[in-house]
């Protein structure tokens, strides 16, 4: 196996955490009664995330796109360094 593209691989990682973050949050809207509150307490640790709004959802976003680029970069980073030539 060859080295990884650090761009691309953690770009790759961005769209799929911000692919599952919206799907996380419209299975949110399916949701009732205590379901709710823990659904909204779980998301509530992401910095600046008040409710099930749209300003929310755009905080909430960035931040898993941030952390998951992050993520990918030091994961294709460390593959590239483990790879004996």
């Amino acid at each position: 196996m060859g080295k990884l593209s650090i761009g691309k691989y953690a770009g790759l990682c961005v769209l799929g955490g911000l692919i599952a973050y919206t799907a996380c949050m419209a299975y949110g809207l399916l949701l009732t009664g205590q379901a709710v509150e823990l659904h909204l307490a779980l998301f509530q640790l992401l910095p600046g995330f008040t409710g099930m709004n749209f300003i929310s959802w755009c905080i909430g976003a960035i931040t898993v796109a941030l952390w998951s680029g992050v993520g990918g970069a030091y994961i294709a980073w460390m593959h590239n360094v483990s790879i004996r030539n």
